[in-house]
């Protein structure tokens, strides 16, 4: 066998010999270190177990118009919760896939706001070899928060118990994408599930890997001595009614309120972030160890359940994007009402009107643009590049100047107000570049500097107009007042900036 394929030695793992690397001889494969100890190592004894539990699960009744999108699914030894989890293989046997995406919590290794894909490109179980969607990946690893590690998977259970089920359940021919999640904080969660959310497919399965309630203390966590089973239910029953009506922020309190055990709830708040509207979550299976050993002084609580729904298209995760969909639909409302406002009260609009909307990241000092146009043409645009205020507080201040003060239109209308689509560009901070080489088209604004004069253009002008960067920086310089030619000078200088860029046709109920 290949030197390669040896990074995961099995424990006990008796179907090695048999399984078939379709990926070359090359290939990098990660081998299960839980074949033998977590489940059977033989592939005949492990799909007839699987089998025999998939029989048995009863599903309640699905009314959801829509397919399974997502499960929630327990990670112990199959022993334990190997009859939960055939709840979840049951309501997803015999789809069809091209991809599963696993997120599994970390248990050893510290990745405070990280998740971490493999380096490898295939994951081997006694049921066969699973390949890594190499260009899902390459897609996340662009992000500063992805990190590729084989050894946080070698150590790490909870996305490899996932795999046995997934072969034993699906149509063939699905490739998986292994993540392991760290200990993340609500913007990255957020962040991470843009990331993923950029680039799911109607084709794609999540799987949030996650026991519940570990009680014991053993688990450092006894909250309660009498009525155990009753309130042990309660409790994580609890936690799952708030993931049943996707609310993430109060799942979040709720875990931080009570102190549940629940490991994997950076996982499951990622795919709470992560989900449409459309999507119903439904409870498969609740149970808990201490029902099979009758023990409760020590129990850990395992819960399937299922997501049915569409994944919708998502924009293009920026990576400094941390304002979720609601945040810059208000803020688009900000823009328009600034105006509107200007028209009804002949004044600008007062510094607090808006205060009982603003959410802690609108108020993240920022550079912004706002833009307004008509029928994709410019109807005016005006911001600032220096974060010198909040973001709400200059998306008031440049929504009226775009409308009112740029010398390159008359004073909008009443009634070009009703016909105008505003865009909003809230800005990374700018940082200089010691050569017009370093800018990138798509990704940087840009702004050019020579003889007291600047100008500058926001990252989406570019390819909106189908400029290569030469063709950017001899439009920059003209709108500068400079000859084409002057960004060739050796005394011009350039600064570049992100921006994250939302408009109201992004969102259908914005205006």
């Amino acid at each position: 066998m290949n030197k390669k394929n040896l990074v995961f030695a099995g424990i006990g793992l008796a179907s090695s010999c048999i399984s078939v690397n379709a990926l070359g001889p090359d290939a990098k494969i990660l081998e299960s270190t839980l074949a033998g100890s977590w489940y059977e190592a033989n592939p005949a004894l492990l799909r007839k177990q699987i089998g025999e539990w998939m029989g048995k699960a009863a599903l309640p009744p699905d009314g959801s118009p829509f397919g399974p999108i997502a499960l929630i699914q327990p990670h112990a030894g199959y022993m334990y919760s190997g009859p939960v989890a055939a709840f979840g293989a049951k309501a997803v046997a015999g789809r069809k896939y091209d991809r599963v995406v696993i997120l599994g919590p970390t248990h050893r290794v510290y990745l405070k706001n990280t998740v971490c894909l493999p380096q490898a490109d295939g994951m081997r179980t006694p049921l066969g070899t699973l390949e890594i969607d190499q260009a899902f990946a390459g897609e996340l690893r662009k992000f500063s928060f992805v990190q590729s590690d084989d050894r946080v998977h070698q150590g790490e259970h909870s996305v490899q118990i996932q795999l046995p089920f997934l072969q034993a359940a699906l149509a063939e021919g699905f490739k998986i994408v292994p993540i392991v999640v760290g200990q993340l904080d609500a913007e990255y969660a957020k962040k991470v599930a843009r990331a993923l959310a950029a680039n799911l497919t109607p084709s794609t399965l999540v799987v949030a890997s996650s026991d519940f309630t570990h009680f014991g203390r053993n688990f450092d966590y006894v909250p309660f001595q009498d009525k155990i089973p009753e309130r042990l239910r309660q409790l994580d029953l609890g936690a799952f009614e708030l993931i049943r009506n996707k609310n993430c922020d109060k799942f979040t309190k709720y875990i931080a309120d009570t102190g549940a055990t629940i490991c994997g709830e950076a996982p499951i708040r990622v795919l709470l972030e992560m989900l449409p509207d459309n999507a119903e979550v439904r409870l498969l299976k609740y149970a808990t160890s201490a029902e099979a050993t009758g023990d409760y002084s020590h129990s850990v609580s395992y819960l399937s359940a299922c997501v049915d729904g569409k994944w919708e298209p998502a924009a293009k995760l920026n990576e400094n994007d941390f304002l979720s969909n609601a945040e810059k639909k208000t803020l688009l409302a900000i823009a328009r009402e600034s105006i509107d406002y200007v028209f009804q009260n002949r004044k600008t609009v007062p510094s607090d009107h808006f205060d009982a909307r603003i959410t802690e990241h609108m108020k993240k000092k920022m550079g912004c643009f706002v833009t307004l146009k008509i029928d994709d043409e410019l109807r005016g645009c005006i911001g600032e590049i220096q974060p010198f205020r909040e973001l709400y507080r200059a998306v008031m201040a440049r929504a009226v100047d775009s409308a009112f003060r740029d010398i390159r239109f008359r004073p909008l209308t009443p009634e070009e107000l009703r016909s105008v689509e505003v865009e909003i560009s809230a800005l990374t901070p700018a940082k200089p570049v010691n050569s017009y080489k370093d800018i990138v088209i798509g990704k940087h604004g840009m702004t050019l500097t020579k003889d007291g004069r600047s100008a500058v253009f926001l990252p989406q002008v570019a390819p909106e107009q189908g400029w290569n960067l030469e063709e950017t920086l001899t439009h920059l310089a003209r709108k500068a007042g400079l000859s084409p030619d002057a960004w060739k000078s050796p005394d011009a200088s350039f600064t570049v900036f992100e921006a994250i860029v939302f408009k109201e046709s992004d969102f259908s109920s914005a205006r």
